[in-house]
């Protein structure tokens, strides 16, 4: 019985790659008309709309968003009560694309340039490949599609509208795949058990003075020695009040004041972005820096308006399905085609939402299109270009563990 259950596996896996590599063709086609056509936020009409082209006729159960631009589509296999959901996001960046390319982006100042349309493209091919094997599923598997991960956390509102119990019931398993554009060899899986992604809030600090003649500083309260002073004070925070093997980051990527060199302004502001790896670092530090900079300004006989911007939690995988998604693209692709990630990376991810409320992995998938991949643009950068020629391997990998999931849990 064992033996027949491996061979079983091992067909299955077998037919995953092979029908993923037969639809590369269409899959390279669906991500470059995606990539010239980017739409930034929660409102991408036009990405929604080829989504629902791609997927009309699978005999999905679809519905879109109310809020934001978003798909979800339910495949029912009705052999058990368990559910396993994909995820995939699609918005792209206000970047212009400077990639020398035949698709480039033909809208000015928005790119794909995180690799969001190879990620739509594989969840559909995995929509594709899952409805042709529908005989395999022993549950239902609810795709993903969602708007707004740069920054409007779609992921919180696909889960006030309902993404998590669009089977019917909670989502039992969750997976989903981020390309990387260098960093990783191409083609090769990556994951770690625990914390994989930073937390990302950010921290908005206006210092209230009294504006003067910058030849008499005495008779002025200047707010701009006292907001630089903060920016400083707050690396010593870090650096010296919490453990570096449980780090935060805290990066200043804006600071205003002042209208000429000779006049002291009333108020001076600064914004920055912190990172933490734990929930526990994460509360702490919004705590400590509003006091710290709070108290700075009150030492100068001056006031600070801090304020805390949540964004997105740390990005925690379940180690059990860590190793799962491991293991998997192992049996798949080979051990040369996945390695465990080293250490979690400072990046944030609004899918860290769903991983809090569903077990589940998220894995990176290597993309670069040059050979040595240290030396290529990375996510983000307006350079920044995709191989997509890996995706055949992200729909085969998201197929195979949503059968496997869901015949793991029965």
């Amino acid at each position: 019985m064992i033996a027949h259950i491996v061979q079983s596996t091992e067909a299955l896996m077998s037919n995953f790659l092979a029908e993923a590599n037969e639809i590369q063709g269409d899959l390279v086609a669906i991500r470059r008309h995606i990539h010239q056509e980017p739409e930034i936020g929660l409102d991408l009409p036009k990405t929604q709309a080829k989504i629902l082209a791609a997927l009309d006729g699978l005999g999905l159960e679809i519905t879109t968003g109310k809020a934001l631009s978003s798909v979800t589509a339910v495949l029912r296999a009705g052999k058990s009560d368990k559910t396993v959901l994909l995820r995939a996001d699609m918005d792209a960046l206000p970047v212009t694309e400077l990639a020398d390319l035949p698709f480039k982006s033909q809208i000015d100042g928005a790119m794909h340039a995180c690799g969001h349309d190879l990620h739509v493209t594989m969840l559909i091919g995995a929509a594709k490949l899952l409805v042709k094997n529908k005989s395999q599923l022993n549950g239902d598997v609810v795709f993903m599609f969602q708007p707004g991960e740069e920054g409007d956390d779609g992921a919180g509102h696909m889960i006030k509208e309902g993404v998590l119990t669009a089977s019917g019931r909670k989502a039992d398993r969750t997976y989903g795949i981020h390309v990387m554009s260098s960093q990783i060899p191409t083609g090769v899986f990556t994951t770690k058990p625990g914390t994989m992604m930073a937390s990302a809030d950010e921290i908005h600090v206006t210092v209230v003075g009294l504006g003067g003649h910058g030849s008499q500083p005495h008779t002025a309260k200047d707010p701009i020695p006292v907001a630089a002073e903060m920016v400083s004070a707050l690396q010593l925070l870090i650096t010296r009040s919490f453990d570096a093997f449980d780090p935060v980051v805290i990066t200043v990527g804006q600071f205003h004041a002042g209208t000429k060199a000779n006049i002291i302004p009333d108020k001076a502001e600064f914004q920055a972005t912190i990172r933490t790896f734990s929930p526990e670092n994460r509360d702490r530090i919004k705590i400590e820096a509003v006091r710290l900079c709070e108290s700075i300004a009150k030492g100068y006989g001056l006031k600070a308006e801090v304020k805390v911007v949540e964004q997105y939690p740390v990005t925690v995988n379940n180690d059990v399905q860590a190793e799962f998604v491991g293991k998997v693209a192992a049996d798949l692709f080979g051990n040369e085609s996945y390695m465990d990630m080293p250490h979690a990376i400072a990046g944030a991810e609004d899918y860290s939402r769903v991983l809090e409320a569903v077990q589940g992995s998220y894995v990176f998938l290597g993309a670069s299109v040059d050979q040595d991949f240290t030396k290529s643009e990375v996510n983000h950068s307006p350079r920044a270009m995709f191989d997509d020629a890996v995706m055949y391997r992200g729909t085969a990998l998201l197929s195979e563990l949503a059968v496997r999931s869901l015949s793991e849990m029965v």
